[in-house]
């Protein structure tokens, strides 16, 4: 039987997605653009039309914007101005769905995978 998590979300404890992929995006996501929300001085082109947070775009990714230690305690300085990636990106059986890229990158980190039957409500 799989214990059902429910006080805390994991990826308060992980970040390992914040550290393991290059996060990027449509520039117009950056406060740049008059309708956007990410902080631009976080953010580096890419290419003329993408730009990627900080930190990301690099041999070890490790976004900028990720405070604490991976595996430990983490949090996100700009959670509410995060880019559409990092919107989109669920913890692995969050929302009941698999995400294989989450254990990917908890496995770089030798944090378990994630089990089905945690919720936040």
């Amino acid at each position: 039987m799989v214990e059902q998590q429910t006080s805390e979300n994991p990826c308060l404890s992980c970040g390992a997605c914040c550290a393991c992929f290059r996060v990027s995006f449509y520039w117009g996501e950056s406060d740049a653009a008059p309708d956007g929300y990410v902080p631009t001085e976080l953010t580096q082109p890419i290419s003329p039309y993408r730009a990627a947070m900080r930190g990301t775009d690099q041999p070890e990714p490790r976004c900028v914007a990720l405070e604490g230690q991976v595996g430990s305690a983490v949090f996100c300085t700009i959670h509410p101005k995060r880019p559409s990636p990092c919107r989109e990106f669920n913890a692995s059986w969050e929302k009941n769905i698999f995400n294989e890229a989450c254990d990917r990158a908890r496995q770089k980190y030798q944090l378990a995978p994630l089990q089905s039957g945690w919720d936040l409500t």
